[in-house]
């Protein structure tokens, strides 16, 4: 009898205890649905899935790793559908080697490709007014910015993190 009630104690006891892991599995779930887009890196990795530094990822997709400020280091990535957003800490400007600005939102988000990052939300550059860049693409030594008309750039100016400066509005 004593056997039958440890098996069975035992039996109860593993259901208890994996209903509770599956009950912290879901608050989890919970959680990262429910807080801002910039916490959501800390629900993953508290869940285990670690990304990739964001120049790591720049690299791999054969982009500058300094086309962002420095402080620009959380972000999401979709493998699926590619889409990649990037959470800037504050509103800021870039100035680089080449003497090109680039203007930065709290938010920037755009679908990358193998050197190229298109569909762009949240960078402006300073042509004579400043003006929306829809998408940035390398081609060797060079990098190309599209805002309104396309624009050369060398690619070792976009190839060192720069801080950016803190700016009042987008």
């Amino acid at each position: 009898m004593d056997a039958i009630m440890n098996k069975v104690g035992s039996y109860w006891l593993g259901q208890k205890a994996s209903k509770e892991l599956n009950s912290v599995g879901d608050d989890l779930n919970s959680l990262s649905s429910s807080i801002g887009d910039g916490t959501k890196w800390l629900v993953n990795k508290i869940k285990g899935k670690m990304q990739k530094p964001l120049t790591e990822l720049l690299k791999e997709y054969d982009m500058a790793i300094g086309i962002f400020p420095r402080d620009a280091t959380h972000y999401e990535f979709d493998e699926n559908t590619r889409k990649l957003t990037v959470f800037v800490p504050q509103i800021c400007e870039v100035g680089y080697k080449d003497s090109s600005v680039l203007r930065f939102s709290n938010t920037v988000t755009g679908y990358l490709e193998k050197g190229k990052l298109a569909d762009i939300e949240g960078i402006k550059t300073k042509l004579m007014i400043w003006v929306k860049v829809t998408w940035i693409s390398t081609d060797g030594p060079k990098l190309h910015v599209m805002a309104g008309m396309k624009k050369t750039r060398s690619r070792e100016a976009y190839e060192v993190l720069r801080d950016g400066v803190m700016i009042d509005k987008f």
